[in-house]
């Protein structure tokens, strides 16, 4: 009897391998003993079966996955067969994502299509794929409610994403499109640009001959008036009075506690947290049995691009702070240097009495020879383990709050002099290496409105400039202490002083042209202090209003991260409305205290730092995933602070597909080294065994989420980074192999797929 299976198998076995007659299994065998004769080199065959070398062509070579040098003739035919096994592998790949494409237009409630061009598949890529009916491991019932609960955080996290002009990813936007095409109007549509070599458009962007040479729009008459802790922007005096603000949207505090509440409600619901955790779990061996399967596919395509490696391809450093970028050895060198070049420069007022830096140094007992990198004592040690007060007296030098004044601070009786100084020394080592580039972040406390023009004027008279370096500003959570000295009156006075000058530079940028200029280069806002402080996590609607905030309690973090977000958002809708820069929100997150706080992260930021109680809450781990929301993670700083290195989830999160990146936090307290994000990633590739590819994914990361301008990574990453999966990547620049970043992408995929299937059978 016939048998439909065994006769497409045998027809198979023929088209592969003509020889092989039927039954004749001493000849198969005997040829495949020939064939393996010599240190043969595997086959780049993508199929099921490799072509078959022949014994007059056998050839013995050094390494695995070089390209044997076979005659022309067999090299076609090889590449004609792969050819034919590619095609059938698209088919299969249209079958399964496209089951509409030849039964009539697609239905856009059925989901969207993978588009597959011959181009954006990748040749000698093993893949693992999961089948049957039920691919999820939990009951019916369950995955139904779990792909709800999860639909309905990525459809709030992308309504406050579209509201603060934040990025949303491309891929997770289109499946909630095609489950709620009305929710956001027609789905915005993202211009690419084509891929182009190296030659037709290259790695380094053009500099700048003056880089503060920018025009100022014209000025307009707008009005500004905080209503509940938020501005509002007025056209001008007669809206104001008629109570008729800018069409500037922002979810008010109401929505955001609800949101809020109901993200708290998920990440405590029992079965969702063994969905989510079952599928990080296949996350996770998923990608182990990728690179059991592809590894050395992976460095033999790393392997074939000329010139690029981990050390010339671009990283940024997302996470460093201004006031600590230099190494411990640096600032003692720079000390000393500057103690004897100026050490007649009035430095300092003490009691109202003028002194000069050798005067400083001399009522300290201390000679330029007798300072040491152990008498700085800048640099974190065992004690400052879970001991955020012993870890921030680090930044005094020699334990002298003077000394970090006079050489850590821009607004100081020198106008920030030496500090400018010292961080274009760094970004001269920066420019010197070509590849490495950081976001420095410079702190603004909200004590007065001038705060903003002063640090513009110390940045543009000083000439802080680099085409490396890009600014965050960072606002630390100090209400309590500025309320119990009696600085201010309530918390509403801190926004005035932090988001007031914005607006008014914005609006009139003549009033303010330093600031304007300054802001340029300034990506968004960061929030810092003690996550681990003791505070209320949850608040409530009836919670007071920042004018009515006047107790000396500290605002608990989701209090201060709301009304940041809020009035940020203002801002960017009205920056975007004049053709300005907008900004993000990047904050310190999930380091240490409460898990709601990532919940704020989630919801409101654009990228967090630090995400190390991830770890512990496995629904927001999945919604980070899928959400693709961005981590930059500081293995050593945590290590110094609260958390040991072997317990980082770095490598679990890099794993699962979470975008990661590396940052060194601060040098002066974790670094040795010139290059303290070399060391970083050298540490992480010697404990945890990373990869090349490895090495290189997080670089890629790092640069996909920084906020230098869109321009400048099109020339870091390629013209074409902005799309996703293979299309977007260009190995020649980055060196991430198009194996690896389309196993990502596809598995991305794979999950929305299954979590959106399931919504759909439900609705």
């Amino acid at each position: 009897m016939d048998d439909p299976y065994l006769n497409g198998y045998i027809l198979n076995r023929k088209a592969f391998f003509p020889d092989d007659c039927d039954g004749n299994t001493g000849h198969r065998h005997n040829n495949r003993q020939q064939s393996r004769s010599g240190n043969e080199s595997p086959s780049y065959g993508s199929g099921r079966y490799s072509v078959p070398e022949s014994p007059e062509y056998s050839n013995e070579i050094s390494a695995p996955y070089e390209v044997p040098q076979y005659p022309i003739e067999q090299i076609e035919k090889k590449l004609a067969i792969q050819k034919q096994i590619n095609v059938k592998v698209l088919e299969d790949k249209r079958s399964h994502y496209e089951p509409s494409v030849t039964s009539g237009p697609i239905d856009e409630r059925e989901g969207p299509s993978l588009y597959l061009d011959e181009h954006d598949l990748v040749p000698h890529f093993q893949r693992v794929s999961i089948s049957g009916e039920d691919t999820s491991g939990v009951p019916l019932e369950d995955l139904e409610e779990a792909s709800r609960l999860l639909v309905e955080a990525l459809q709030i996290r992308q309504k406050y994403m579209k509201l603060s002009y934040q990025s949303f990813p491309t891929t997770t936007a289109t499946f909630l499109h095609s489950v709620n095409p009305d929710a956001n109007a027609k789905l915005e549509e993202q211009h690419h640009d084509e891929r182009q070599s190296i030659e037709e458009h290259g790695i380094h962007p053009p500099g700048r001959a003056n880089p503060w040479e920018i025009g100022l729009p014209p000025d307009t008459g707008h009005i500004f008036k905080a209503t509940e802790g938020v501005f509002q922007v007025y056209l001008n005096q007669t809206c104001l009075e008629k109570n008729e603000p800018c069409d500037f949207p922002y979810p008010n505090l109401n929505t955001y506690v609800a949101d809020m509440n109901n993200m708290c409600n998920m990440i405590a619901d029992g079965p969702l947290k063994s969905f989510c955790y079952r599928r990080l779990s296949y996350l996770s061996s998923k990608y182990q049995l990728h690179v059991l399967l592809n590894e050395l596919r992976e460095l033999a395509s790393q392997k074939a691009i000329p010139h690029r490696d981990f050390y010339n391809l671009r990283k940024v450093d997302t996470h460093i702070h201004a006031a600590s970028c230099m190494n411990q050895k640096h600032l003692l060198r720079f000390i000393k240097k500057t103690l004897k070049t100026n050490a007649d420069e009035v430095v300092t007022v003490t009691n109202g009495v003028p002194m000069t830096l050798s005067q400083v140094f001399q009522s300290m007992n201390l000679t330029t020879y007798d300072l040491t990198v152990d008498m700085l004592d800048v640099h974190a040690d065992r004690n400052t383990f879970h001991r955020f007060d012993k870890f921030n007296a680090k930044y005094n030098p020699i334990g002298e709050s003077r000394l970090r004044e006079v050489f850590l601070k821009t607004d100081n009786y020198i106008d920030g002099k030496y500090f400018a100084m010292i961080i274009k020394e760094i970004a001269s080592d920066l420019e010197e290496s070509k590849y490495q580039n950081v976001e420095l972040r410079i702190s603004i406390y909200g004590k007065n409105q001038q705060e903003w023009d002063k640090l513009a004027k110390w940045a543009i008279d000083s000439d802080v400039y680099s085409d490396n370096v890009r600014w965050l500003i960072q606002i630390p959570r100090l209400y309590d202490i500025f309320r119990l000295n009696n600085l201010l009156p309530n918390f509403q006075q801190i926004l005035d002083n932090l988001f007031l000058p914005l607006l008014e530079v914005t609006a009139r940028p003549s009033s303010h042209p330093e600031l304007h200029k300054f802001l340029q280069y300034v990506v968004g806002f960061d929030s810092v202090d003690d996550e681990s402080k003791p505070e209320n996590p949850l608040f409530d609607k009836d919670v007071a209003t920042p004018e009515n905030w006047t107790d000396i309690e500290n605002p608990p973090y989701a209090y201060y991260l709301y009304y940041m977000y809020a009035n940020m958002a203002v801002i960017n809708h009205f920056r975007k409305e004049r053709g300005l820069n907008t900004f993000v929100l990047r904050p310190h997150c999930g380091e240490a205290g409460p898990i709601q706080h990532l919940v704020c992260g989630y919801l409101l930021s654009e990228n967090i730092s630090h995400g190390l109680l991830l770890r512990k809450v496995p629904v927001l781990q999945y919604l980070y995933y899928l959400a693709q929301i961005a981590i930059a993670m500081s293995p050593l700083s945590n290590n110094s602070l609260f958390l040991n290195y072997h317990r980082n989830p770095l490598p679990e999160y890099l794993a699962r597909g979470l975008i990661v990146s590396l940052s060194t936090d601060d040098p002066l307290q974790f670094h040795f080294t010139k290059e303290p994000l070399m060391e970083e990633y050298s540490i992480a590739a010697q404990v945890w065994k990373l990869s090349s590819c490895d090495m290189c994914e997080l670089a890629r990361n790092s640069v996909l989420m920084s906020g230098f301008p869109h321009k400048m990574k099109q020339y870091w990453l390629g013209p074409n980074y902005t799309k996703e999966g293979v299309a977007g990547n260009d190995i020649t620049r980055t060196n991430v192999p198009d194996i690896r970043v389309g196993f990502r992408y596809e598995t991305l995929f794979d999950e929305l797929t299954n979590i959106f299937n399931a919504f759909r059978s439900n609705m």
